[in-house]
Protein backbone atom coordinates (compact mmCIF):
# COMPACT_ATOMS: atom_id res chain seq x y z
CA UNK A 1 0.00 0.00 0.00
CA UNK A 2 1.72 3.46 -1.23
CA UNK A 3 0.14 6.82 0.95
CA UNK A 4 0.10 9.89 -0.88
CA UNK A 5 -0.95 13.23 0.72
CA UNK A 6 -2.06 15.89 -1.84
CA UNK A 7 -3.19 13.86 -4.05
CA UNK A 8 -5.77 15.68 -5.57
CA UNK A 9 -3.47 18.26 -6.12
CA UNK A 10 -1.06 18.98 -8.99
CA UNK A 11 2.17 16.86 -8.38
CA UNK A 12 0.22 14.15 -6.32
CA UNK A 13 -2.54 13.15 -8.87
CA UNK A 14 0.33 13.37 -11.49
CA UNK A 15 2.31 10.96 -8.63
CA UNK A 16 -0.82 8.45 -9.10
CA UNK A 17 -1.02 8.38 -12.60
CA UNK A 18 2.33 7.41 -12.75
CA UNK A 19 1.85 4.94 -10.25
CA UNK A 20 -1.01 3.37 -11.79
CA UNK A 21 0.81 3.42 -15.10
CA UNK A 22 2.78 0.89 -13.31
CA UNK A 23 0.85 -0.96 -12.04
CA UNK A 24 0.31 0.20 -8.24
CA UNK A 25 -3.37 0.37 -7.53
CA UNK A 26 -3.65 -0.45 -3.72
CA UNK A 27 -3.09 3.59 -3.20
CA UNK A 28 -4.93 5.54 -0.37
CA UNK A 29 -5.27 9.22 -1.56
CA UNK A 30 -5.42 11.70 1.68
CA UNK A 31 -6.49 15.25 0.83
CA UNK A 32 -9.25 17.45 1.71
CA UNK A 33 -11.68 16.23 -1.63
CA UNK A 34 -13.41 19.34 -0.75
CA UNK A 35 -13.37 21.18 -4.13
CA UNK A 36 -15.06 19.82 -7.01
CA UNK A 37 -12.46 21.24 -9.08
CA UNK A 38 -9.66 20.00 -7.93
CA UNK A 39 -11.20 16.45 -7.62
CA UNK A 40 -11.42 16.05 -11.09
CA UNK A 41 -7.58 15.25 -11.02
CA UNK A 42 -8.24 11.84 -9.17
CA UNK A 43 -11.37 10.84 -10.87
CA UNK A 44 -9.47 8.94 -13.48
CA UNK A 45 -7.79 6.91 -10.82
CA UNK A 46 -7.20 4.07 -9.71
CA UNK A 47 -6.87 3.58 -5.31
CA UNK A 48 -7.91 1.78 -2.55
CA UNK A 49 -9.12 4.38 -0.46
CA UNK A 50 -9.31 8.56 -0.29
CA UNK A 51 -8.97 9.64 3.66
CA UNK A 52 -8.97 13.28 4.68
CA UNK A 53 -6.37 14.35 5.95
CA UNK A 54 -7.58 15.63 9.17
CA UNK A 55 -8.33 11.75 9.51
CA UNK A 56 -5.13 10.22 8.36
CA UNK A 57 -3.18 10.23 11.68
CA UNK A 58 -5.39 8.16 12.81
CA UNK A 59 -6.01 6.18 10.19
CA UNK A 60 -2.58 5.44 9.73
CA UNK A 61 -1.97 4.26 13.08
CA UNK A 62 -4.44 1.46 12.68
CA UNK A 63 -3.03 0.52 9.24
CA UNK A 64 0.61 1.01 9.16
CA UNK A 65 0.91 -2.65 9.05
CA UNK A 66 -0.01 -2.66 5.01
CA UNK A 67 2.07 0.85 4.21
CA UNK A 68 4.97 0.52 1.68
CA UNK A 69 5.69 3.97 1.56
CA UNK A 70 4.60 7.41 2.30
CA UNK A 71 4.81 10.38 -0.23
CA UNK A 72 4.28 13.44 1.24
CA UNK A 73 3.13 16.55 -0.75
CA UNK A 74 0.16 17.69 1.45
CA UNK A 75 0.63 21.55 2.26
CA UNK A 76 -0.45 25.29 2.09
CA UNK A 77 1.42 26.96 -1.27
CA UNK A 78 0.03 29.88 -1.37
CA UNK A 79 2.74 32.23 -1.20
CA UNK A 80 1.07 35.29 -1.09
CA UNK A 81 -0.19 33.76 2.41
CA UNK A 82 1.12 36.26 5.36
CA UNK A 83 -0.57 34.05 8.26
CA UNK A 84 2.36 32.21 9.53
CA UNK A 85 0.06 29.85 11.76
CA UNK A 86 -1.32 28.82 8.73
CA UNK A 87 1.88 27.17 7.87
CA UNK A 88 3.05 26.19 11.01
CA UNK A 89 -0.26 23.80 11.23
CA UNK A 90 -0.30 22.44 7.94
CA UNK A 91 3.42 22.43 6.85
CA UNK A 92 5.39 22.20 9.56
CA UNK A 93 3.42 20.72 12.70
CA UNK A 94 1.48 18.08 10.69
CA UNK A 95 4.77 17.18 8.21
CA UNK A 96 6.78 16.64 11.99
CA UNK A 97 3.85 14.47 12.86
CA UNK A 98 4.01 12.70 10.15
CA UNK A 99 7.75 12.32 10.19
CA UNK A 100 7.36 10.88 14.18
CA UNK A 101 4.75 8.17 12.85
CA UNK A 102 7.33 7.15 10.66
CA UNK A 103 10.32 6.44 13.04
CA UNK A 104 7.86 4.66 14.66
CA UNK A 105 6.41 2.21 12.02
CA UNK A 106 9.59 1.84 10.90
CA UNK A 107 8.06 3.49 7.65
CA UNK A 108 10.08 5.17 4.28
CA UNK A 109 9.13 8.89 3.46
CA UNK A 110 9.65 11.45 0.94
CA UNK A 111 8.13 14.95 1.51
CA UNK A 112 8.42 17.89 -0.11
CA UNK A 113 10.32 20.94 0.49
CA UNK A 114 10.79 24.13 -2.06
CA UNK A 115 13.53 25.98 -3.76
CA UNK A 116 11.23 28.78 -2.08
CA UNK A 117 13.69 28.09 0.72
CA UNK A 118 16.33 29.54 -0.60
CA UNK A 119 15.25 33.32 -0.72
CA UNK A 120 16.76 35.47 -3.38
CA UNK A 121 19.61 32.64 -3.69
CA UNK A 122 22.17 35.32 -1.73
CA UNK A 123 23.90 31.58 -0.75
CA UNK A 124 23.41 30.30 -3.89
CA UNK A 125 21.25 27.28 -4.71
CA UNK A 126 23.00 24.37 -3.25
CA UNK A 127 21.56 21.24 -1.31
CA UNK A 128 24.24 20.98 1.08
CA UNK A 129 22.66 20.17 4.67
CA UNK A 130 25.19 22.52 6.29
CA UNK A 131 22.87 25.48 3.85
CA UNK A 132 19.15 25.53 5.49
CA UNK A 133 20.71 27.41 8.77
CA UNK A 134 21.50 30.35 6.98
CA UNK A 135 18.71 30.62 4.16
CA UNK A 136 16.61 33.58 4.14
CA UNK A 137 13.15 32.76 2.29
CA UNK A 138 11.38 35.80 1.26
CA UNK A 139 7.92 34.49 2.58
CA UNK A 140 6.09 32.37 5.33
CA UNK A 141 5.68 29.63 2.61
CA UNK A 142 9.09 29.36 2.04
CA UNK A 143 9.84 29.72 6.07
CA UNK A 144 7.50 26.77 6.75
CA UNK A 145 9.65 24.72 4.13
CA UNK A 146 12.86 25.83 5.28
CA UNK A 147 11.86 25.67 9.33
CA UNK A 148 11.41 21.20 8.79
CA UNK A 149 14.20 20.90 6.48
CA UNK A 150 15.97 21.92 9.25
CA UNK A 151 14.29 20.49 11.92
CA UNK A 152 14.26 17.29 9.82
CA UNK A 153 18.33 17.48 9.89
CA UNK A 154 18.53 18.07 13.69
CA UNK A 155 16.20 14.65 14.38
CA UNK A 156 18.50 11.80 16.03
CA UNK A 157 15.46 9.29 15.15
CA UNK A 158 14.82 9.41 11.08
CA UNK A 159 13.16 6.55 9.05
CA UNK A 160 15.13 4.08 7.42
CA UNK A 161 14.97 5.98 4.27
CA UNK A 162 13.60 9.59 3.81
CA UNK A 163 14.48 11.79 1.37
CA UNK A 164 13.21 15.94 1.39
CA UNK A 165 13.26 16.95 -2.76
CA UNK A 166 13.31 21.18 -3.34
CA UNK A 167 11.15 21.48 -6.00
CA UNK A 168 11.94 24.36 -8.30
CA UNK A 169 9.63 25.92 -10.80
CA UNK A 170 7.02 22.71 -11.73
CA UNK A 171 4.69 22.97 -14.50
CA UNK A 172 2.40 20.78 -16.34
CA UNK A 173 -0.83 19.03 -16.27
CA UNK A 174 -3.65 19.15 -13.52
CA UNK A 175 -2.57 22.49 -12.12
CA UNK A 176 -5.32 23.93 -13.65
CA UNK A 177 -7.03 24.80 -10.02
CA UNK A 178 -4.46 26.43 -8.47
CA UNK A 179 -5.37 30.09 -9.86
CA UNK A 180 -2.19 32.71 -9.33
CA UNK A 181 -0.16 29.37 -7.90
CA UNK A 182 -0.27 27.90 -11.33
CA UNK A 183 2.60 27.75 -13.37
CA UNK A 184 3.35 30.44 -15.39
CA UNK A 185 3.45 27.95 -18.61
CA UNK A 186 -0.33 27.87 -17.52
CA UNK A 187 -1.03 31.24 -17.45
CA UNK A 188 0.72 32.40 -20.99
CA UNK A 189 -1.29 29.95 -22.39
CA UNK A 190 -4.74 30.93 -21.13
CA UNK A 191 -3.35 35.03 -22.08
CA UNK A 192 -2.40 33.29 -25.46
CA UNK A 193 -5.86 31.95 -25.60
CA UNK A 194 -7.76 34.75 -25.03
CA UNK A 195 -5.57 37.82 -26.22
CA UNK A 196 -3.12 36.33 -28.37
CA UNK A 197 -0.29 38.28 -26.64
CA UNK A 198 1.66 37.59 -23.34
CA UNK A 199 2.38 39.74 -20.70
CA UNK A 200 5.40 38.94 -18.47
CA UNK A 201 6.33 40.83 -15.70
CA UNK A 202 9.09 44.03 -16.56
CA UNK A 203 12.36 43.88 -14.64
CA UNK A 204 13.06 46.14 -11.64
CA UNK A 205 16.73 45.03 -11.72
CA UNK A 206 19.93 46.55 -13.80
CA UNK A 207 21.64 43.07 -14.18
CA UNK A 208 18.60 42.01 -16.27
CA UNK A 209 16.71 43.10 -19.32
CA UNK A 210 12.80 42.95 -19.27
CA UNK A 211 11.88 39.07 -19.84
CA UNK A 212 15.35 38.11 -19.00
CA UNK A 213 14.78 36.81 -15.16
CA UNK A 214 16.12 33.37 -15.10
CA UNK A 215 14.12 29.94 -13.67
CA UNK A 216 15.02 26.68 -13.55
CA UNK A 217 11.56 25.58 -15.17
CA UNK A 218 10.93 21.61 -14.40
CA UNK A 219 8.04 19.24 -16.04
CA UNK A 220 6.09 17.86 -13.51
CA UNK A 221 7.12 14.03 -15.13
CA UNK A 222 10.26 14.57 -14.59
CA UNK A 223 9.04 15.40 -11.14
CA UNK A 224 7.40 11.98 -10.54
CA UNK A 225 9.77 10.20 -12.30
CA UNK A 226 12.74 11.10 -9.69
CA UNK A 227 10.21 10.55 -6.93
CA UNK A 228 9.63 7.11 -8.41
CA UNK A 229 12.94 6.22 -8.58
CA UNK A 230 13.43 6.85 -4.72
CA UNK A 231 10.67 4.62 -4.36
CA UNK A 232 12.39 1.71 -5.74
CA UNK A 233 16.07 1.98 -4.58
CA UNK A 234 15.27 3.46 -1.24
CA UNK A 235 19.13 4.67 -0.73
CA UNK A 236 20.79 7.46 -0.08
CA UNK A 237 18.32 9.87 2.45
CA UNK A 238 19.09 13.04 2.33
CA UNK A 239 17.67 16.27 0.97
CA UNK A 240 17.77 17.48 -2.63
CA UNK A 241 17.26 19.77 -5.18
CA UNK A 242 14.51 18.68 -8.00
CA UNK A 243 15.21 20.74 -10.98
CA UNK A 244 17.00 20.59 -13.98
CA UNK A 245 20.29 22.41 -13.26
CA UNK A 246 19.55 24.25 -16.10
CA UNK A 247 17.89 28.28 -16.11
CA UNK A 248 15.78 29.31 -18.88
CA UNK A 249 14.58 32.96 -19.30
CA UNK A 250 10.54 33.81 -19.31
CA UNK A 251 11.05 35.18 -22.79
CA UNK A 252 12.19 30.87 -23.48
CA UNK A 253 9.22 30.15 -21.86
CA UNK A 254 6.80 32.58 -23.84
CA UNK A 255 8.24 32.04 -27.40
CA UNK A 256 7.60 28.18 -26.41
CA UNK A 257 4.47 28.50 -25.50
CA UNK A 258 3.63 30.56 -28.82
CA UNK A 259 5.28 27.98 -31.03
CA UNK A 260 3.18 25.13 -29.18
CA UNK A 261 0.29 27.01 -30.42
CA UNK A 262 0.94 27.75 -33.42
CA UNK A 263 0.46 31.56 -33.18
CA UNK A 264 3.32 34.12 -33.74
CA UNK A 265 4.80 36.08 -30.55
CA UNK A 266 3.13 39.21 -29.11
CA UNK A 267 5.07 39.95 -26.05
CA UNK A 268 4.09 42.74 -23.46
CA UNK A 269 5.60 44.16 -20.53
CA UNK A 270 4.30 45.07 -17.17
CA UNK A 271 5.22 46.29 -14.00
CA UNK A 272 5.99 43.53 -11.17
CA UNK A 273 3.38 44.19 -8.75
CA UNK A 274 4.56 46.59 -5.33
CA UNK A 275 3.63 43.90 -3.12
CA UNK A 276 6.25 40.72 -4.55
CA UNK A 277 8.73 43.57 -6.45
CA UNK A 278 11.05 42.84 -3.54
CA UNK A 279 10.64 39.12 -2.84
CA UNK A 280 10.86 38.35 -6.68
CA UNK A 281 13.38 35.83 -7.89
CA UNK A 282 15.39 37.05 -10.89
CA UNK A 283 17.20 33.55 -11.33
CA UNK A 284 17.54 30.28 -9.80
CA UNK A 285 19.13 27.35 -10.97
CA UNK A 286 19.25 23.66 -9.01
CA UNK A 287 22.69 22.18 -8.45
CA UNK A 288 21.81 19.28 -9.21
CA UNK A 289 25.12 17.29 -9.12
CA UNK A 290 23.95 15.61 -5.39
CA UNK A 291 20.89 13.49 -6.83
CA UNK A 292 22.88 12.39 -9.71
CA UNK A 293 25.65 11.02 -7.50
CA UNK A 294 23.14 8.94 -6.55
CA UNK A 295 22.86 6.89 -9.63
CA UNK A 296 19.66 9.26 -11.11
CA UNK A 297 21.37 9.68 -14.72
CA UNK A 298 18.10 10.08 -16.54
CA UNK A 299 18.03 13.45 -19.00
CA UNK A 300 15.13 15.87 -18.08
CA UNK A 301 12.73 17.35 -20.43
CA UNK A 302 13.74 20.58 -22.09
CA UNK A 303 11.61 23.22 -22.05
CA UNK A 304 10.42 23.39 -25.37
CA UNK A 305 9.79 19.82 -25.48
CA UNK A 306 7.40 19.97 -22.19
CA UNK A 307 5.78 22.70 -23.37
CA UNK A 308 4.83 21.22 -26.44
CA UNK A 309 3.90 18.19 -24.68
CA UNK A 310 1.64 19.76 -21.96
CA UNK A 311 -0.02 22.30 -24.09
CA UNK A 312 -0.52 19.89 -27.08
CA UNK A 313 -2.00 17.28 -25.00
CA UNK A 314 -3.41 18.63 -22.28
CA UNK A 315 -4.25 22.59 -22.47
CA UNK A 316 -5.46 22.40 -25.96
CA UNK A 317 -8.17 19.32 -24.19
CA UNK A 318 -8.74 20.63 -21.13
CA UNK A 319 -7.29 17.08 -20.21
CA UNK A 320 -5.75 16.28 -16.97
CA UNK A 321 -2.96 13.22 -16.85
Amino acid sequence: MIIITGAAGFIGSNLAARLNAEGYTDIILVDEFERDDKNRNIENKKFTACVHRDEFFSWLKTNHRFVQFIFHLGARTDTSEMRKEVFDLLNLNYSKELWGLCVDFGLPLIYASSAATYGLGEKGFDDDHGVPEYLKPLNPYGESKNEFDKWVLRQKEKPYFWAGLKFFNVYGPNEYHKGRMASVVYHASEQIRKTGSIKLFRSHDRRYRDGEQKRDFIYVKDVVDVMFHFMLHRKNSAIYNLGTGVARTFLDLANSTFSAMGKEPVIEFADTPADIRDKYQYYTRASMEKLRNTGYLKSFTSLEEGISEYVSQYLRSGSVN
